[in-house]
């Protein structure tokens, strides 16, 4: 994955200029909004009502439907077998996707 850094200087007032690169990638334009979110010393920068999505999953996503139309004769059904087992290993389980993460997580 390709990093994209732009630099922006703080103004004595607080303000600063979103670099147009950065405007591009969030899809941002003259008038729209972004939300800063801070966790910890980290802070992301995202279109204000868009879902936050990681922008890996979208690339990979585009990836496999490209794959797909150009190679159809590639995809195949899951087994019986496969598809059993897969059903075996959450049976009973339940998630809550709302609920916090114990413990540390690498990304």
């Amino acid at each position: 994955m390709a990093i994209l850094e732009e630099v922006s200087t703080i103004t004595a007032k607080g303000q600063t200029t979103v670099p147009k690169a950065v405007r591009k990638v969030l899809g941002v334009d003259v008038g729209d909004q972004i939300a800063f979110r801070v966790e910890g010393q980290h802070v992301t920068v995202v279109p204000v009502g868009a879902p936050h999505e990681d922008p890996v999953v979208g690339k990979f996503l585009d990836f496999i439907s490209k794959d797909i139309e150009q190679h159809p004769d590639a995809v195949k059904p899951l087994s019986k077998e496969f598809a059993a087992r897969m059903a075996s290993l959450v049976k009973g389980k339940k998630v809550d996707l709302d609920a916090p993460i114990d413990g540390d997580v690498d990304l």
